[in-house]
């Protein structure tokens, strides 16, 4: 099983720097991939083409760009020009994104968000295995009156979607590469999540999708106290419909209930359990709550945990 984690260096003087910092101490512990995730801040496309230059042979992801205030012909530029940057080591992840960012931010109606993942997808899948599109749908337009193909990133770029909903994982296993699930636990994943977006590939023809896990969790003696900083961070999540349903899915209550905080025994176990679940990668997140010691004590289990 590939073994990974996300880096989150905004708390810090120089995020670009600390990124790379953070990428070489991942790779000398074993871990095989370095995810980023995209809000308002740092481009996270870039960032992990300036990561994975500088930390060859680490795997580095995007988790996850909303397709709401996106166009499918900008991103896969992004996309594709990571992908020649990091000689195919970049993987590209999409999400429907919430209500509250979208209209809250980009004063765009969060309308249809599963129809405009499926049209999001098809344009930009032509996009990135070919670098032209022609496509025309009801909600959106992407064509290419010029190449979009960037040399270099030729063999085209993964697809993967952070998806939980019906719909989504219907969409994901019809035109994506695979899922990046967050908060989402093994019983859900082996339950509802995996057998869904599964059974869409099939029926779709396509292989068998990768399912890459999102984990919030930390190696720590420091159990209680971790936790409750756990519990006030990921409050968020249980606002928003589909975190709070996956998590339900998932056996628990609140979203903390998810997360994996212990020692490395217990750890170890949970992310074996995943992999029983069907995840064909895990990657954690949140490893940097209890500070360095821990991240690194953590970093280190997941390492050797890594196929």
């Amino acid at each position: 099983m590939t073994v990974g984690v996300a880096l989150n260096a905004t708390d810090t003087d120089n995020q670009i720097d600390a990124s790379v910092r953070l990428a070489e101490e991942a790779a000398a512990a074993g871990l095989r991939s370095a995810w980023f995730g995209q809000t308002f801040g740092a481009d996270s496309p870039q960032l992990a083409a300036i990561v994975g230059r500088a930390v060859p042979g680490l795997q580095v992801g995007t988790s996850a760009i909303p397709v709401f205030g996106r166009h499918p012909l900008t991103v896969a530029g992004q996309a594709l020009t990571a992908q020649a940057a990091t000689h195919g080591r970049y993987h590209l992840g999409l999400a429907l994104g919430t209500k509250f960012l979208t209209e809250g931010g980009f004063g765009l109606p969060f309308e249809r968000p599963a129809a405009r993942l499926r049209e999001f997808l098809t344009a930009l899948r032509q996009l990135t295995e070919t670098g032209t599109a022609d496509f025309h749908g009801e909600l959106l337009t992407a064509a290419t009156p010029i190449p979009a193909r960037v040399p270099g990133a030729d063999a085209g770029v993964p697809l993967l979607v952070a998806a939980m909903g019906p719909q989504a994982l219907r969409a994901s296993g019809e035109l994506a590469d695979g899922i990046l699930p967050y908060l989402a636990g093994p019983r859900a994943l082996a339950e509802h999540i995996v057998p869904a977006v599964t059974a869409a590939a099939e029926a779709a023809g396509r292989p068998a999708p990768r399912i890459v896990a999102l984990v919030h969790g930390v190696v720590t003696d420091d159990v209680d106290a971790v936790r409750d900083t756990a519990t006030e961070q990921l409050a968020f999540y249980e606002q928003i419909p589909s975190y709070a349903r996956v998590i339900e899915l998932s056996g628990g209550k609140r979203a903390v209930d998810v997360a994996v905080i212990g020692d490395e025994r217990t750890v170890a176990e949970e992310v074996r359990r995943y992999r029983d679940a069907g995840a064909t990668e895990v990657v954690f997140t949140g490893t940097e709550i209890a500070g360095d010691a821990d991240r690194l004590r953590t970093w280190d289990l997941l390492g050797s945990l890594a196929d």
